[in-house]
């Protein structure tokens, strides 16, 4: 098959986020092809540089995950030098990505107004906890607020418990995910109507989006919908099942997938019952559902289980452990664990790409930077002399 450029080859990003939600953004873009500078704070850098341990060297673990394919700039945004260096930069891209509290980018002169006046055709997003508007937009937002405000740790957790938030950043991600969505669409946009996008994105509109189907249980209820653990609010039996090396997720998604489950474990009569043939009676009873079914389970271990669900076509599968999840064949089929050269640590591990397209393919081109490991060439490639580079660095501007 021919190869194609990837999709998003020619874009350049001016990315000035810092932290988890603008850097997973601008490493989706990274990743599709699109020449992201991220621009980062003489000798300080992405927050995140200094959340160890653990590291990999002299690297924060932490800013290796969500930074490949981009290059740093270090630049002093509080100058106004700084300033002028990224507005140099913003007339020969295409996006710019900001994740500062609201009204901060405006006030280094970085903001839509400013940056957008003389570029009708550019694309910002602007990343932020709740909004550019409303009560809320001037409250600190962290991945753990937002989950809380949201709804979604209410959801989260067992049903006599405290509440759960996710065991990884889902607010700060989601919000990255929906603002390389949006500005993917806007990018589209402009290619038909000559004319840019401004996109406000926040990590509790991305949070309540997630709440789907929770959602219209309220909507036809009216009621506040209840913390179930690992047992699915809708449907019975679909839930993690305790078995006698760990834990095994098993989801009855029908009525169908019942009576074969219900089989190939040879259940007792009890879980015979007419009532029990539709999902509706299986919810009513579901604790004693339950405790049949785990009476079952609890002489059994993962590996005979899962075997016995696979040959009667009963969705299932064992609750692995991050190294297990990362080292299963499936995952390796598609090098979900992979790696790339870094200038300092060798050889570096990465996750791989979570979609793959056939004639585009997806590719780490750059490792995650160090500290303004490209200043000097961006500059360059801008006009900056050598003698203009070594005097703003002699001046604290980069």
């Amino acid at each position: 098959m021919t190869q194609l450029a990837q999709p998003l080859a020619g874009i350049r990003v001016v990315d000035l986020t810092r932290v988890m939600s603008g850097p997973y953004c601008t490493m989706m873009l990274g990743d599709m092809g699109a020449d992201v500078l991220k621009i980062e704070r003489p000798g300080v850098g992405d927050d995140t540089r200094r959340w160890r341990p653990p590291s990999i060297g002299t690297e924060s673990a932490y800013y290796l995950s969500v930074n490949r394919n981009k290059r740093s700039v270090a630049v002093d945004l509080k100058q106004p030098a700084g300033v002028e260096i990224v507005r140099r930069l913003v007339r020969g891209a295409a996006v710019v990505v900001e994740n500062f509290s609201p009204g901060t980018a405006a006030s280094l002169g970085v903001g839509y107004d400013e940056l957008g006046v003389d570029r009708p055709d550019l694309v910002y997003c602007s990343i932020s906890g709740f909004g550019q508007r409303g009560p809320e937009r001037t409250r600190t937002a962290y991945d753990l607020i937002v989950q809380g405000m949201s709804g979604v740790m209410s959801l989260t957790g067992p049903p006599d418990g405290e509440p759960y938030r996710l065991g990884v950043p889902i607010a700060d991600i989601a919000a990255g995910m929906f603002s390389a969505y949006a500005i993917v669409c806007a990018l589209l946009a402009r290619e038909r109507t000559g004319r840019g996008l401004f996109i406000d994105s926040s990590m509790l509109a991305g949070q309540i989006a997630l709440l789907t189907y929770q959602a219209g249980v309220y909507f036809a209820t009216d009621a506040d919908p209840a913390r179930t653990g690992n047992a699915h609010p809708i449907i019975a039996a679909y839930q993690t099942f305790q078995v006698l090396d760990g834990y095994v997720n098993i989801a009855v998604g029908n009525d169908d997938i019942w009576r074969r489950f219900r089989d190939a474990l040879d259940l007792p009569a009890a879980a015979h019952r007419d009532s029990w043939a539709t999902n509706e009676g299986r919810i009513a009873d579901l604790p004693e559902l339950v405790a049949i079914i785990s009476a079952r389970l609890e002489t059994m271990d993962t590996a005979h289980l899962v075997a016995l669900l696979d040959a009667a076509a009963v969705p299932c599968g064992p609750t692995y452990t991050v190294p297990e999840a990362l080292r299963q064949p499936q995952a390796a089929e598609y090098s979900l664990w992979t790696q790339v050269d870094h200038p300092t640590l060798g050889r570096l591990d990465q996750l791989g790409f979570p979609y793959h397209l056939s004639a585009t393919p997806c590719e780490i081109r750059l490792p995650p930077p160090l500290l303004g490991l490209h200043t000097d060439d961006v500059l360059g490639e801008e006009g900056y002399t050598r003698e203009e580079i070594a005097q703003l660095r002699a001046d604290g501007v980069i």
